[in-house]
């Protein structure tokens, strides 16, 4: 496993670097000093039983109310006309940070942080510059999805080229920065591995409906793809599930989906979890900095490969978790992040 239990914490959102915890990392409860904040955390639009990203984030909530003493509330968007009033309404009920869970919901940031100055704002995956009047109470956290995509990518064409084959591919949800930088990645590792492998990809255009990431996963498969990326969510455990039907291999996203069988040659992390941890840790510090981003990448642990399925070969995993180790150390750099 790429992502390990010793990676070196500092704390990125009170010095302003970038470093990500290790899940397993022990924090004492706030007792001396630190009064309890309230933190309020917006989901996207899939389910807090994702399996993945809008779980990853709830996690972090879960962790900082028990290790920091926090009140802590989650509250579940229906549509993107939600976004702005649920904002809002725990800003007037004196929450002290609210985290948008997603890149859908940068407008709605923007415009709330406007409305609401004196309370403290962050989003996962979108950059605060880009955000509609930079506002200074807002910060970015944002991960470098294309290193882990780049791994997940090289496993994916060697694994692809022992089945006979130099095809592989991807489901996204939506065509946006975070599910481009995984998939940009990806096709990168995939023919730095196996030059000539072919990588296609598409998008479901919905992050929770499984049925239209199965159907897009077994056309790619039909077409003659050994592996499938699946970058859409709730959505992608469909595509995960016709890699299983179609006896190909399938690779998860954000949080390790090992767990639905042998069939997951891995999956592509993101520390969403501790970013949210970090973040509610440096507000109750008085330590948070709006106007700028916390980048997450893969020599801090913030991003890496989970478990690896006990069929994979095992010289194709460790070639792998050599290349990472080069892009850990900044020697395998320049990485795509967008697509054409």
């Amino acid at each position: 496993m790429l992502r390990g239990a010793t990676a070196a914490v500092i704390a990125a959102l009170v010095a302003g670097v970038a470093l990500l915890a290790a899940a397993g990392t022990t924090a004492a409860p706030a007792t001396s000093g630190a009064t309890p904040i309230k933190v309020g955390l917006i989901t996207d639009l899939g389910q807090l039983n994702d399996n993945g990203f809008n779980e990853l984030a709830y996690n972090g909530l879960k962790r900082a109310e028990r290790q920091l003493g926090i009140q802590g509330r989650v509250v579940e968007s229906k549509s993107a006309a939600d976004y702005v009033p649920n904002m809002a309404t725990l800003a007037r009920q004196g929450y002290d940070l609210i985290i948008g869970v997603g890149y859908a919901q940068g407008n709605a940031i923007a415009t709330a942080a406007k409305a609401f100055p004196n309370t403290s704002f962050a989003i996962v995956d979108v950059d605060q510059a880009t955000l509609k009047g930079k506002p200074k109470n807002v910060r970015g956290l944002l991960f470098r999805e294309q290193e882990v995509g780049y791994l997940a990518g090289y496993l994916g064409a060697l694994e692809a080229k022992r089945a006979g084959a130099k095809r592989i591919s991807a489901v996204g949800g939506y065509k946006e920065p975070p599910v481009d930088r995984y998939i940009a990645g990806y096709r990168a590792g995939a023919q730095a591995a196996v030059p000539g492998t072919t990588v296609k990809w598409g998008y479901s255009q919905d992050w929770v409906d499984q049925a239209k990431c199965k159907e897009l996963a077994l056309n790619q498969i039909q077409a003659g793809s050994k592996v499938v990326f699946q970058v859409a969510g709730g959505c992608g455990l469909g595509a995960l599930l016709a890699a299983k039907q179609q006896n190909a291999w399938g690779i998860g996203v954000d949080a390790d989906q090992s767990f639905l069988g042998p069939h997951v040659l891995t999956s592509a992390l993101k520390g969403v979890d501790t970013a949210v941890f970090l973040t509610a840790k440096a507000r109750q510090a008085g330590a948070f900095k709006g106007g700028g981003n916390a980048v997450f990448g893969l020599d801090q642990d913030g991003v890496g490969l989970g478990k690896f399925s006990p069929r994979a070969n095992k010289a194709d995993i460790a070639a792998t978790k050599r290349v990472a180790i080069r892009i850990a150390a900044g020697q395998i750099s320049n990485i795509p992040t967008t697509l054409k």
